[in-house]
């Protein structure tokens, strides 16, 4: 505070504009309310229910249009004559948003009531069915990308922001990370980890390798992590051997290659000698060892 001014995010502000601020926020939403309540109206019905002048009402419908809380659209109905049509103020989904709802308990009971009749793999099916549309709309876009994991993270990352999901993708030592920094259903798939593993699934799917999730929201993380595996080389002979190249291949590097059953009894027994074989005629001079 200085000399009767309040200081703001680095700027001086008088007392007097932060009060306005204040006021002009409390009007705009009995302005949203209104129109929650009461449906699309006017700026004169609005201003009328306000007791507010019109020009007044009209400022904050600006101001709720240009955040995307309110749109404005042409009457329908029976002509009002001469002059402009009536203009009708709609309250938009993100301005009912701002408005408390209980999705979350709707959709608790509803899962709670699935477990109690069906239990955790009929909980498995709803959630693999409530993105079942999620992962047709992301793929359509991974399917563009190249072929690596890494790469159609970025991708997938990308498709999931403009689903909600605020998620980026990262290149790390060993591979990537897929971050979301926004779940939408974090407080049901907090008692039912069946929608995590379901949408861990989906992004192995997309990927087009198997992931493992490292951290979820839902558990009291800041961010959802999930780690996708980069290519591991190895090579299957030294350089220059017959037989031998280099390999690239996704995920956990595969144990020895173990032998055919049998094969490691064929290799240690020792050499048969001639006498063991009765039935065979080694060849009595050099001639017979030439084919004629």
């Amino acid at each position: 505070m200085e000399s009767g001014r309040v200081v703001a995010d680095g700027d001086v502000v008088p007392p007097s504009r932060a009060a306005s601020t204040v006021e002009d926020g409390r009007t705009r939403h009995r302005v949203t309310a209104l129109l929650l309540e009461h449906g699309p109206q006017t700026a004169s019905e609005l201003a009328g229910r306000l007791g507010v002048s019109p020009t007044a009402v009209r400022r904050h419908l600006d101001a709720l249009v240009a955040t995307g809380r309110v749109e404005e659209r042409h009457a329908t109905g029976a002509p009002r004559g001469r002059g402009r049509p009536a203009r009708l103020f709609h309250l938009t989904d993100a301005g009912r948003s701002a408005f408390p709802h209980a999705y979350d308990d709707l959709a608790l009971t509803a899962l709670r009531y699935v477990a109690a009749h069906g239990g955790p793999d009929a909980v498995r099916t709803v959630a693999e069915q409530q993105l079942s549309g999620l992962e047709q709309r992301c793929s359509a876009a991974v399917e563009r990308a190249d072929d690596a994991p890494v790469d159609r993270a970025q991708v997938l990352a990308a498709a999931l922001t403009a689903e909600g999901y605020a998620a980026s993708a990262s290149a790390i030592s060993g591979g990537g990370q897929l971050c979301q920094h926004h779940c939408p259903v974090a407080h049901v798939a907090a008692e039912f980890p069946q929608l995590c593993e379901a949408e861990t699934a989906v992004i192995g799917r997309l990927v087009g390798t198997h992931v493992q999730r490292l951290a979820t929201i839902a558990h009291g993380d800041g961010v959802c992590t999930t780690h996708i595996p980069g290519p591991v080389r190895r090579t299957d002979a030294p350089p220059g051997v017959a037989g031998g190249r280099a390999h690239i291949g996704a995920g956990n590097r595969p144990g020895p290659a173990r032998p055919v059953p049998g094969e490691r009894s064929a290799r240690r027994s020792p050499p048969r000698t001639g006498a063991d074989h009765p039935s065979s005629n080694p060849p009595a001079n050099d001639r017979e060892r030439t084919s004629v």
